[in-house]
């Protein structure tokens, strides 16, 4: 028989809070129990070891004797116990063991896109100014320069000739030339563009003699 110590007593043996109350000689059992007053059996034959919950609390109890390994008769499968389990409109189905909730759409809080409203309305002010003011007016054909004057005529500007070289070959004085384009700056002349020039009678002659020719 071997000598006897501190760690064969129930206090150490035993879970916290748990105390040994009996021995059933028929079944080979002993009999605990803990701070919940609920009565625990051993196995039979074994003083220490797993126990089974006999009576008490159904609930009290059991968070010490599950640490220690104490099993309860109550406790079923946890699969059958489980709550009914959850599915999702896209079919996805959580399991039994499944502690952690199912994500969820977010609902959108429309205020703040009412607090962004005021700065949409204003960017699109600003583009249809834009389009008004600068886009527009260059969309549409070229207006006719010429379309008030009397004894006038449309020339189109050509690359390389300025205001000067046109007034020299209709027959005209620069000064002329520029009251009757007064919107145009010849020291800014481009190709494309198109000016307002007098109809002279020497022009029509020059014309009229080069068509007979």
């Amino acid at each position: 028989m071997g000598r006897w110590t501190q760690y064969d007593e129930d206090s150490y043996r035993l879970p916290e809070g748990m105390e040994r109350i009996g021995y059933d000689a028929d079944t080979g059992r002993y009999q605990f129990r803990d701070r919940a007053s609920s009565v625990w059996q051993g196995q039979p034959g074994s003083q220490f070891g797993e126990m089974t919950r006999v009576s008490g609390p159904p609930h009290q109890g059991s968070s010490s004797a599950a640490g220690a390994g104490v099993e309860t008769e109550d406790d079923d499968d946890l699969e059958a116990t489980a709550a009914p389990t959850r599915m999702r409109r896209d079919g996805y189905q959580s399991l039994p063991m499944d502690t952690t909730p199912m994500a969820r759409r977010q609902h959108v809080n429309p205020a703040a896109y009412r607090q962004l409203l005021p700065f949409f309305l204003i960017i699109g002010v600003i583009l249809l100014l834009v389009y008004k003011f600068i886009v527009a007016p260059n969309l549409g054909p070229p207006s006719d320069p010429c379309a008030n004057k009397e004894n006038s005529v449309s020339h189109l500007v050509e690359p390389g000739e300025t205001c000067w070289a046109i007034s020299q070959a209709i027959g005209c004085s620069l000064e002329e030339l520029e009251e009757m384009n007064e919107r145009v700056d010849c020291g800014r002349l481009m190709p494309g563009m198109v000016l307002c020039v007098p109809l002279k009678d020497g022009s029509l002659k020059g014309s009229d003699s080069e068509e007979a020719s």
